[in-house]
């Protein structure tokens, strides 16, 4: 068995590659930009623009993949406020290159689009766990670009009979996220305190939004047992069904530091339009998968200021 990894340099690709290569056995091509870095051994690497269609289906000919997981993104929320062209570019253009990519190329393989939780935006009171069939009405631009790919996934896998499924998959965290994301930002900032690297003040945006939270270990297992089960043309949520208030995810990381912290609102980071709870319903991901959430909240969090507090020294 072959996968390929679409954009492999980012914090996903690194474990997806790491599981697929030493836990299924499998043969693994992960592609990067340019200007990225891949440090795996027994990888093979290519560089790939998805905003060239040509290239990317001459990748899939000679690669000739059982599994394609499509990863390559402009994943930050706050980034696609700053620059919405580029996420447009990258996500719905890129995304629609690597589907016509896929059916021009004639290759049979399945492939998995990785969208976001983000998708649902304003969500209802009553409709918390949110479903995979509820409304989608995206919040942010970044979202917007996510629920365009996913409409291109069905598309293509109903119109022309290719083995696409998408993903929603809610907030995962872990060691070696970028600090762009919240709880890797919280948590670089506690280690450079406990450094002396910085004052003795977090700064945060809003902290009262809740989001479902699930450790990258676990996000990426789901992935590939639903490469092995799932059904072409669905979407599944991945996340852990239960959403926790950015207040207690410092909270928790503050009750792990070895510094008295002080908290201060920093006006930069704190988004135009914020949802006010993101939470995942994710029966349909267990009764197809049998998928459940293995690594605690707590613990991943915990690892991910021991990682931080190496990265300060």
């Amino acid at each position: 068995m072959k996968a390929l990894i679409i954009g492999g340099a980012g914090f996903v690709g690194a474990y997806l590659m790491r599981y697929l290569k030493e836990e299924l056995h499998m043969e693994v091509t992960v592609t990067k930009m340019p200007q990225e870095q891949i440090e795996a051994e027994n990888v093979k690497v290519c560089d790939l623009d998805i905003l060239k269609k040509d290239d990317i289906t001459g990748l899939f000919k000679a690669e000739q993949p059982d599994w394609i997981f499509h990863l390559a993104a402009q994943s930050s929320v706050s980034v696609s406020w700053k620059n919405p062209a580029l996420t447009i570019d990258v996500n719905v253009k890129g995304g629609s290159n690597v589907l016509e990519a896929f059916r021009e190329s004639g290759i049979k393989a399945r492939m998995l689009l990785i969208g976001s939780g983000e998708e649902y935006g304003h969500i209802l009171p009553q409709e918390t766990p949110i479903k995979e069939d509820n409304c989608s009405r995206p919040g942010n631009i970044y979202a917007a670009t996510k629920a365009c790919q996913n409409m291109l996934g069905k598309i293509y896998a109903d119109a022309y009979g290719l083995d696409v499924m998408m993903v929603r998959a809610f907030n995962h965290i872990g060691p070696n996220q970028t600090p762009m994301f919240v709880v890797a930002d919280f948590c670089q900032q506690a280690a450079e305190i406990e450094a002396g690297k910085r004052e003795a003040v977090m700064r945060v945006g809003n902290l009262s939004a809740k989001r479902d939270f699930t450790d990258v270990r676990d996000v990426i297992r789901a992935y590939a047992l639903i490469m092995e089960h799932g059904k072409a043309g669905e979407t599944y949520n991945v996340g852990s069904g239960h959403a926790v208030s950015i207040q207690e995810i410092l909270d928790t990381i503050v009750s792990f530091s070895k510094a008295d912290i002080k908290v201060e609102v920093d006006p930069a980071k704190l988004r135009p339009v914020d949802v006010p709870i993101i939470e995942a319903d994710i029966r349909k991901l267990v009764e197809c998968t049998g998928w459940k959430r293995e690594i605690p909240l707590e613990r991943t969090i915990e690892e991910t200021l021991d990682y931080w507090r190496k990265e300060v020294k």
